[in-house]
């Protein structure tokens, strides 16, 4: 007889799940030996499970399907959770499964006996726990369906070792998922006399609805309209560059932010929701819209983002084509030490076509956003949730999802620093990925925050706190620890050669690019 822990892997891979990103524990022993005999799912260890997770939302976001993570019980979980809240806020498809204790153990409370239901939580849309060794496999396949709900979402079953190792005689009915809810007439023509009323108009698009087919209908709305396309500040994919529609982003900065969209008469909302500032600030507002512009929502994140645009598209008998779409420009360099300016010159001349970007480059890696809209089409993938260490896990979910396209992850020092264990993975999997290291020795963008919430004369010992540069982390030699090739980019020159050079192979690599610390850096 087949182990409950072999009919769920089983019918896992029936399901589609391909990829398992793992953690594993004592407690889930049984679980490896069924992905070992399973030959249609992946095993991927991750040395951390912030690694682990942090790639199945990368994987998630790319496949547009749940890979599945294998994580040892509440703690193990725990280390997880910040990309698990990134993950949600993505709409990432993430199926995770949380080895536990033998249920007649729980009682005898043993170390690692946890609270995993209150760890899983607040970091999952669904969750639910095996009862049996018979409904292990229907408890994976429900977490799928919960997984699998458009456009995504994060489900977490708990799966006892008993239930693993037992043997299991019900195989799972084939999972079913519903239709993808569309938007309602009504939502179409209220859009569409908003937009036909309004002197000054927006749509701010986000989740979906920055995919290249649903930023095309958007073109063509903009073109019947005049109507300003605007994308969420941080998006969990946004489909990019040459002869897709370019779009304006909202800047990060709450005031900045209330600024750029201050004369909209109307705002239609698709795939997003209302824009509200990052963080709270003395004497600054939390909702950015003007209170005379005309908000209303035509597609939530749970809504056919591509449908709702199509259709306003053709109510408003727009063109069959946008009037505006990106060009293609090489930018003409500038010698001498790096900035973020040049280093964004040099992405966009030679990121290759159909490359996908994991940005985790904070205050260095505006340049590279801006300027990158020029170059070869490809998917920028951001920090939707805010906690750091998310862009070299994503990085390693994206390649293994796309393992013919390149991957280039611009990450900066500070929050490399969480998930540093992704590069051996990267090595271990020979993933084909550039990861450019943006090296400032600081966490710049506190120092930048620490001034906006108005502490005008910060001491050494608080501006300790922000410094990276006592000792100076050697990016290079910790690379080259991993088994990565890699090497020191301080001049625009040697940057470009080395970017270069790593775009035209395959396989990992790191460029550690040393730029002009907080003080010295040009202004934001």
């Amino acid at each position: 007889m087949s182990t409950g822990a072999d009919v769920l892997i089983r019918a896992l891979a029936d399901a589609g799940v391909e990829v398992c990103f793992a953690n594993p524990g004592t407690s889930e022993m049984q679980l490896v030996a069924a992905l070992d005999g399973e030959p249609r799912v992946r095993a991927i260890l991750g040395l951390f499970e912030g690694v682990v997770t942090g790639a199945a939302d990368g994987y998630g976001r790319m496949a547009d399907k749940p890979a599945l993570t294998l994580l040892h019980l509440g703690p193990g979980f725990g280390n997880g959770s910040a990309n698990l809240h990134n993950a949600r806020r993505a709409q990432s498809p993430v199926l995770n499964m949380i080895g536990d204790h033998a249920t007649y153990h729980l009682e005898y409370d043993a170390p690692l006996t946890s609270d995993i239901l209150g760890f899983a939580a607040p970091v999952s849309d669904w969750i639910a726990t095996s009862e049996s060794s018979d409904q292990l496999a229907g408890t994976g396949i429900a977490g799928w369906e919960a997984a699998s709900v458009y456009p995504g979402q994060v489900a977490s079953f708990i799966a006892p070792a008993d239930h693993a190792w037992s043997g299991a005689a019900i195989e799972p009915t084939s999972p079913q998922l519903p239709d993808i809810p569309r938007a309602p007439d009504r939502a179409i023509q209220d859009a569409a006399e908003a937009l036909r009323q309004g002197s000054v108009t927006a749509l701010l698009l986000g989740g979906r609805a920055l995919r290249a087919d649903a930023l095309w209908q958007a073109g063509r709305i903009a073109a019947a309209t005049g109507a300003r396309l605007i994308s969420e500040t941080f998006c969990a994919r946004m489909q990019r560059g040459a002869g897709r529609v370019p779009v304006e982003r909202l800047p990060y900065f709450g005031e900045q932010a209330a600024e750029f969209i201050k004369d909209l008469d109307t705002l239609i909302v698709v795939g997003s929701k209302a824009p509200v500032s990052f963080f709270a600030y003395p004497g600054k507002p939390s909702y950015l819209a003007a209170g005379d512009t005309q908000l209303s929502t035509l597609a939530d994140v749970r809504t056919d983002a591509l449908d709702a645009l199509t259709r306003l598209a053709d109510a408003l008998a727009a063109p069959e084509q946008p009037r505006v779409l990106q060009a293609q420009k090489t930018q003409e360099l500038e010698p001498g030490p790096m900035t973020m300016l040049e280093l964004g010159k040099v992405i966009a001349n030679h990121l290759p076509d159909q490359a996908i970007v994991s940005d985790e480059g904070a205050t260095n890696g505006m340049g590279a956003f801006v300027l990158s809209g020029y170059a070869a089409p490809h998917d920028w993938l951001m920090l939707t949730g805010g906690a750091i260490g998310q862009g070299l896990p994503l990085a390693v979910g994206a390649a293994v999802a796309c393992p013919d396209r390149k991957v280039l992850a611009l990450q900066a020092d500070g929050s490399a620093m969480y998930t540093v264990q992704s590069l051996w993975t990267m090595v271990r999997e020979n993933l084909d990925i550039t990861v450019v290291l943006l090296n400032n020795s600081s966490y710049a963008i506190l120092n930048i925050e620490m001034e906006r919430v108005g502490v005008a004369h910060p001491t050494e010992k608080a501006k300790s706190l922000l410094d990276l540069s006592n000792p100076t982390i050697d990016w290079v030699k910790i690379a080259e620890g991993m088994g990565m090739t890699a090497s020191r980019a301080e001049t625009v020159d040697q940057f470009n050669s080395q970017f270069a050079d790593a775009m035209g192979e395959k396989g990992p690599r790191l460029i550690e690019v040393i730029l002009p610390g907080y003080e010295n850096a040009p202004p934001t």
